[in-house]
């Protein structure tokens, strides 16, 4: 175990000019995946998708765990087809992911099936490490928001397979590990396991220790950029060839924000998905008693700089009430089915009533909309009976929580704001963007969708030394690349 970084370049020379200029992106979110190739020409990206799958969980006897398996072979079959889409002209492959989730490994085999976030086991974590560590202590050395499933309260409940493990790799770099041979950790993702000092952005070895945690398992820290190794062994065979691994943000919000289209630093972004990310990015960690009440985080990100944030609830909401109302639905007629139900909320007339997303209640999954009524009625207000009014509720009570969460932000960092990025699948909700630009009164710039996918490859791109190093540049390709739509305030509350 080192807290030491490593930066590269892709070595071979392929940053000539006879060099393919094509990269893959492997992005994995909490429900779904997708394989992604991005080429540059003339200082613009043009992307391809190659494969998408779902990512579900699988509810067993002992709780809530990642189909791991299953998604390496999702991983491994899209990569196949980009490959013969391109055959040899894929220089690098980036992998990113949510974060948290780990596996233990002891002799290069994993221990167990990784558990996924929102398994129930973590609020016992969360009382082991309370109980050594106060919550004010925690932040003041890691910089992280209180979240029961921080992985540093994920492995107090792990109980003797600490005591076995020899790793502890994080999803993406678990994946890379199979892909490469390479156990190492990627340094935004590390960031968001409460075991990395929010000062230096290294391992902190005496907080492990203090709860638990043996020192021994925690991966020697990479950069973006870095080369992790390339394709071996059967991973080589499935693809078709032996195709260097890089480093990106593998943090997927890391990654996003890495492909915000603004040159400046006065904005705010929402990173829009399965959770909203709403924040700053800084050069500092903010770490005040202010900042740590309102439960704000400072997570790593690319170039060493900070992502200043709160946790919202984000599109999870719509697709967990989805999942209720049609329950033997594909994918794809949900997503068809929500176009004509935003469609529909947009319809509906006069205020609708608000709800705290952020209240635990709504972590798991299941009946969401039956928890919203409840929650509604508990406190007096009237709860919406379609599905119609249910939606708007939704999508205005993220709005509120996304404009909270920019105001609270610039306030605690007195970093000033004048514009609102939303990136991720949720800059495609019309309805949901301008809720948000009224409720906070300032313009929202929505896109690019894949921000993710494009972060990654640009990282990649980077390293190849195709771009421009300075992550400015980077955004003025991305502005470049893509449609950005802007809603201007039309109500003000």
């Amino acid at each position: 175990m080192t807290d030491a970084a490593t930066q590269g370049s892709v070595a071979g020379g392929r940053g000539g000019a006879d060099a393919p200029r094509t990269v893959a992106a492997v992005d994995l979110g909490a429900t779904s995946g997708r394989v992604i190739t991005g080429t540059i020409t003339d200082g613009v990206l043009t992307m391809r998708h190659e494969a998408r799958f779902p990512n579900n969980p699988v509810r067993t006897r002992d709780g809530l765990h990642w189909n791991l398996l299953g998604l390496y072979q999702h991983v491994l079959d899209g990569l196949a087809a980009a490959e013969r889409d391109a055959p040899g002209q894929i220089a690098s492959i980036g992998i990113d992911s949510w974060a948290v989730d780990y596996a233990l490994l002891r002799e290069g085999r994993v221990l167990g099936v990784p558990y996924a976030y929102r398994d129930e086991r973590t609020a016992r974590g969360v009382e082991a490490v309370h109980a050594i560590v106060s919550p004010e202590e925690l932040y003041r050395r890691n910089g992280l928001q209180h979240l029961p499933f921080n992985t540093v309260f994920q492995l107090a409940t792990d109980g003797e397979l600490l005591g076995l493990a020899e790793q502890m790799l994080l999803l993406p770099d678990l994946l890379a590990y199979w892909l490469t041979g390479a156990q190492v950790a990627e340094r935004t993702n590390a960031s968001t396991t409460g075991l990395l000092r929010a000062d230096t952005r290294a391992w902190d070895v005496e907080l492990a220790e203090q709860v638990g945690v043996p020192a021994r398992i925690l991966p020697h820290l990479v950069d973006p950029g870095a080369v992790l190794g390339s394709l071996e062994g059967e991973a080589a065979r499935v693809v078709g060839r032996d195709i260097d691994v890089v480093a990106v943000g593998s943090h997927d919000t890391a990654s996003a924000i890495v492909a915000i289209p603004n040159v400046g630093r006065d904005f705010a972004y929402i990173s829009c998905g399965t959770w909203g990310l709403v924040g700053l990015e800084l050069d500092e960690a903010v770490v005040t008693d202010a900042a740590r009440e309102a439960n704000f985080t400072n997570e790593g990100g690319v170039d060493g700089r900070v992502r200043f944030l709160h946790n919202v609830m984000g599109l999870w909401l719509l697709s967990e009430s989805q999942r209720h109302w049609e329950p033997a639905a594909t994918d794809a007629q949900r997503s068809s089915t929500l176009q004509q139900l935003l469609a529909d909320a947009a319809q509906v007339s006069g205020d609708v009533p608000i709800f705290d997303v952020n209240d635990p209640v709504f972590m798991a999954p299941g009946d969401i909309p039956g928890r919203i009524a409840s929650w509604l009625t508990e406190r007096g207000l009237e709860a919406p009976t379609s599905p119609a009014g249910i939606v708007r509720s939704i999508v205005e009570s993220l709005a509120q929580a996304f404009a909270d969460a920019v105001a609270t932000a610039s306030n605690l960092a007195e970093h000033p704001v004048n514009v609102i990025h939303i990136v991720g699948g949720g800059s495609q909700n019309a309805l949901l963007c301008q809720a948000t630009a009224d409720r906070s009164g300032m313009p929202v710039l929505a896109g690019p969708v894949e921000a993710t996918a494009m972060g990654n490859l640009l990282v990649q791109a980077r390293a190849h030394g195709w771009i421009p190093d300075s992550l400015s540049e980077i955004r003025s390709i991305v502005a470049r690349s893509t449609q950005i739509i802007r809603y201007d305030p039309k109500i003000t509350r």
